[in-house]
This record gives structure tokens, sequence and C-alpha cells, in this order.
């Protein structure tokens, strides 16, 4: 499994990385997701996230998911970049990509990859008021 893991504090450019998909003959699924900021955040009204990353134990986090991923589904390729500093309300902060067959495995991993992503991956989030 092609694995691609980017941690910037530069904006995410999604027809950029959509652009640069790549997928053997035999894959008929790409699912995307993209994490917004929202302006709200716990009943509370904000103008941005600054997130931080411990970036070793975040790689070594990633990694340890991938292959959990790379033993459940048939997945080709996932591709995942996360924001850190600050990223306005409205701005991106978080895409992934996952290329499989089928689309039920692509969007079983992406799933499992966001849920575990949250659960272990050392990135902390602070609220910035609006």
């Amino acid at each position: 499994m092609r694995r691609e893991l980017t941690i910037t504090p530069l904006p995410i450019n999604e027809s950029e990385l959509v652009s640069r998909r790549s997928m053997s003959h035999g894959m008929g699924a790409a699912v995307y997701f993209t994490g917004v900021v929202r302006g709200i955040e716990e009943e509370r009204s904000i103008a941005a996230i600054e997130y931080e990353a411990f970036e070793k134990m975040v790689q070594h986090q990633f990694e340890l998911i991938f292959c959990e991923i790379e033993k459940r589904w048939p997945i080709e390729s996932i591709r995942l970049v996360h924001r850190i500093g600050v990223v306005k309300t409205n701005e991106a902060s978080l895409w992934v990509e996952v290329v499989a067959p089928h689309r039920g495995e692509a969007f079983a991993a992406c799933q499992f990859l966001i849920d575990e992503m949250k659960r272990v991956v050392p990135i902390w989030k602070k609220r910035i008021k609006g």
C-alpha cells in the first residue's frame, strides 16, 4: 500500500492534490474527505483553530494506523495532509484520499483512519476566539 503523509503549516490545495491522483487499472474507487474548521466550537464562536503536533510521534502513530488498514482492506494507496499552526474558519485542516478496488472498502478505511487519528495521533487544537 502506498502511503503519503504530509504535516504542513501551508494551506491545503485540494484541486492540486486531486489532480495528482494515481491509481492502477484494477482500482474503482477514490474516496476523499476534507475536514474544515467550523466557526462554532462547543457552542462558542471562534475565528480559527491552532493545531500543534509532536511530529515524530504523529508519523509513528499514522504508520501504525496505515499498517492496520493494510491488514483489513485491499487499499492501493492513502494520502493524508494535516495542517498545523493557525487554520481559520472555513479553511481545510485535514484532507484524505483512499484508493481501493471498491467504494465500500475505501469508505470503511477512510472512516477507520479518521476515527483512529482522533483517538491516538498527538495533534492538539486550541480554539481562537472570534
